[in-house]
Order: structure tokens, then sequence, then C-alpha cells
């Protein structure tokens, strides 16, 4: 099983990437440059948190046109699973490959945080060791992390099941006091329509060893690495 960890200039949530794959799960994961035109050799290939092209015009708008995300695009069409992280889900809306935007959070300021996640689809390739309703404990890193979509396609997002995760207090109530960024009902990450790419803000790969304050990210990278082990066989 082989992750592609992809890399462009101004990533730098990349390395918590590789460590946390490397060390925490001991799978092989790889650093992929943007100019790369293909990850055929991967199972999961995971878009990392970051600046990538220092967010010049938007967000993910210039990382779009790398060479590696043509490459991404056929691999999602395959069902190749694709995480993408913070910029990384940036990116993924920006590439078309999720509805909607990420635009400037409520506050107008940084925030760098734990939060609580609400679970609420359990049956993706990201989630399947989890619980509906499940509360996650993650940290966000972000200025511009507001999700926003029309409400059409909301509507089908929500009825798709697509909504994966939504922020949430501790005790898993969806409040606009649980929701850090302003967020169009709380959304916290959304899946495609094939249910094989997740876009998620907070940062799991940093929340994969207790005496970093959480591990609960690990159930994201774990149920990953089920899914793509029954792909593989």
């Amino acid at each position: 099983m082989k992750f592609a960890v992809l890399r462009f200039p101004g990533s730098n949530c990349d390395q918590d990437c590789l460590r946390t794959l490397r060390d925490s799960f001991g799978v092989t994961a790889t650093a992929v440059w943007h100019k790369e035109t293909s990850v055929a050799d991967y199972d999961v290939i995971v878009i990392p948190g970051g600046f990538s092209f220092g967010d010049y015009l938007r967000c993910g708008a210039i990382a779009r046109y790398s060479p590696v995300m043509t490459a991404v695009r056929e691999a999602a069409q395959k069902g190749v699973p694709i995480l993408g992280v913070c910029n990384g889900f940036q990116i993924l809306c920006e590439a078309g490959l999720l509805p909607g935007a990420l635009v400037r959070n409520r506050g107008l300021h940084f925030i760098c945080r734990h939060v609580h996640l609400r679970l609420e689809n359990n049956a993706t390739p990201f989630t399947n060791l989890g619980s509906v309703g499940q509360i996650l404990r993650i940290p966000i890193a972000h200025g511009e992390g507001c999700y926003f979509a029309d409400e059409k396609t909301l509507d089908a997002l929500e009825q798709d099941g697509r909504v994966a995760f939504r922020y949430c207090d501790a005790d898993g109530a969806i409040t606009a006091e649980a929701n850090p960024n302003g967020s169009v009902r709380n959304i916290a990450g959304i899946l495609n329509t094939q249910g094989n790419v997740l876009g998620l803000m907070p940062h799991p790969e940093r929340a994969c060893e207790s005496r970093l304050g959480s591990d609960d990210g690990r159930l994201l990278f774990a149920s990953l690495m089920e899914s793509a082990l029954h792909t593989v066989s």
C-alpha cells in the first residue's frame, strides 16, 4: 500500500503527513512534486495543507493548474481515494473535484486551535472505522476556511450524504458558537459524488499522537488503509 503526498511550492504540512504515515502507521509514503505527471503507482493520494504558490489570486487557484493535478483528476475518476487537508481542500474546490469554495474566516483572523467535529457519514473510505455521531477533536490552522456554496449545492450535499464532518461542541451539538470560521451549515468536510474524494479543513495528521493533544485523527488514516487493503485485495 503506497501513499502519495503532493508537494507544491508553499506546502508546509507535507512533512507532517509523511511523518504520520511513515512513523505512526508504518506505510510507504512518498512526496510527489507538483510537476510530476503521474500518480498511477499510488493507492491513496493526500493533498496537504500550506500556502501553495503563496495563496496568490486565491487559495489553491494556481495549484489547480500544476501538471500533477491532471493525474489527480484521472485518479479520482478511477476511484482512487484522495484526501485534501486545509489548503488541499481549497485546491480540490478550485480544481472542480469538489463543489463550493473556501473563503475568509468570519472574523477575518487566522485561527489555530483544536475544534470538535461530528462524523456525519461513516460509509466512506475515510471514515469506515468510525460511527455516525462520533465526536473527534482535531486542530485547525487557517485564515480562509469558511466553506460556502449555493443552497442548491448544499441541499444536494445533504441529500446525498456528502457532508462528512461538521463543526460541533464537545457534546456533539451543531451550534453557531462551535463554528470557528462561519462555514455554512457548520460544514467542515465534504465528499465528491463518488465518495472517494474528501476535502477537510481540520488537520488529522496533527492529531495522530496523544502527546500532541489528540489522536482522533488516526481514524481517517486507519480507515483509508482499511479501504485501500480491500481495494488492493
